[in-house]
């Protein structure tokens, strides 16, 4: 369709792409989450290109192989550097979600047992520098057994439904940035309707949180920080008295936090950093040692989210005094450590230190090498450092990214 030096618009490059595959407008714009009115601006030129998470929601679900067909040649670059590949447990863990028993099972499930699964299986997700591989050999038997037990447990049968949120709540971190997207909306719908089933604040809250993240890479960001705020309506009176647990203050630091980051990522700079600042201040409240099981939300995770936030704002010296400024091995989940040098990559490559940016991304992939082999921007860094890389690194480069998956 695009021949060299062709410069159709990219909403133009949409438009016959999609008519191409024969796909309406509506179809195309619910697989990637938007409305049909959103994607006829973007054809039409009326709104600017979306940025590139989105491009390559649309890349794959038009099935395309090179983002070149959407954005032009200047651009050619595999969709899999971006998407990453499918992870080798992802068929099993669809079909524990999409597996729905309808039948009664013959035997009852004990939801002591698989809350006890469940807490085992967020440590091990913190703990693990090959987490998704971890969770994907657990969670398609856990996922089939809290399904069950929510079905068949009439007598406990709000406490099954929480469980069942919260094994909804861990699967999103697998299923997340891999070349499945419906499978994020899937498991984040799920969670918020079992929470919403079981009548209880404090879940709502963690499932809104992981349905934030969806909305916000989506683009979707008035949505999330709508639901984000809902969300923290419900917990407001509860915060003031005594004996509410600590992670209830957890999640809602943690919502602030999502608001902040949103907020940066719309480019709005004095409201990113007010709830920045805000969500800070109930970390420290809750003290050093305290960390969400969850979200991770603590003092050392708010310092990491002040260098993402100097990144999306296109504030890269920000960001890197930001990291100077606390020890990240404070960061006690490692997936969450690894993502954070990625970011710290992030600045040094907006600022054009390559060198730097590249030795971060080798941190991260000695620190969690399945958190950078999923992660689009470390892909695209790289992507970009193989074309120009620093002087006399080029091997570094090229090793770093056979690590990483880019090559076969």
């Amino acid at each position: 369709m695009n021949n060299p030096g062709d410069e159709t618009p990219i909403g133009k490059r949409i438009k016959g792409l999609r008519e191409r595959a024969g796909m309406s407008r509506p179809v195309l714009a619910g697989l990637v989450g938007r409305s049909a009115e959103w994607l006829k601006a973007v054809e039409s030129g009326r709104i600017q290109p979306p940025r590139l998470p989105m491009l390559l929601r649309i890349a794959r679900s038009l099935d395309l192989q090179d983002l070149a067909e959407l954005t032009g040649n200047d651009h050619a670059v595999p969709v899999s550097v971006f998407a990453g590949e499918r992870h080798s447990a992802l068929n099993d863990v669809q079909q524990a979600l999409t597996d729905f028993r309808l039948s009664p099972a013959d035997h009852q499930i004990s939801i002591e047992h698989v809350a006890e699964r469940l807490r085992q299986a967020w440590t091990i997700r913190h703990a693990s520098p090959d987490h998704r591989t971890q969770l994907g050999a657990l969670l398609p038997g856990l996922i089939r057994d809290a399904q069950t037990a929510a079905c068949t447990r009439d007598e406990d049968r709000r406490q099954a439904r929480r469980l069942l949120a919260g094994v909804y709540q861990l699967a999103d971190f697998y299923v997340a940035y891999q070349p499945a997207p419906e499978l994020v909306w899937l498991v984040a719908d799920r969670a918020l309707n079992e929470a919403t089933e079981a009548d209880d604040p404090y879940v709502v809250a963690c499932s809104a949180w992981a349905m934030v993240q969806a909305l916000r890479d989506s683009g979707r960001w008035l949505e999330a920080i709508t639901l984000a705020r809902n969300a923290l309506q419900q917990l407001t009176p509860y915060l003031d008295r005594d004996g509410t647990p600590d992670d209830w203050h957890g999640i809602t630091g943690a919502l602030e936090a999502e608001i902040a980051y949103v907020n940066a990522r719309r480019g709005r700079l004095g409201e990113a950093w007010a709830l920045w600042e805000r969500a800070d201040r109930r970390a420290h409240r809750l003290g050093p040692e305290y960390r969400h099981i969850q979200t991770s939300f603590s003092t050392a995770v708010m310092a990491a989210h002040a260098t993402t936030l100097g990144v999306e704002l296109h504030r890269p010296g920000e960001a890197l005094r930001a990291a100077k400024g606390f020890d990240a091995d404070r960061i006690t989940s490692i997936p969450r450590r690894g993502r954070h040098f990625i970011e710290v990559a992030r600045a040094y490559f907006q600022r054009g230190e390559s060198t730097a940016a590249l030795a971060l991304l080798d941190k991260s992939e000695r620190t969690a090498p399945e958190t950078i082999r999923y992660n689009g921007y470390a892909r695209d860094m790289l992507h970009a450092l193989l074309k120009q890389p620093p002087s006399g690194m080029r091997a570094d480069v090229r090793n770093l990214s056979e690590r990483v998956g880019l090559f076969p």
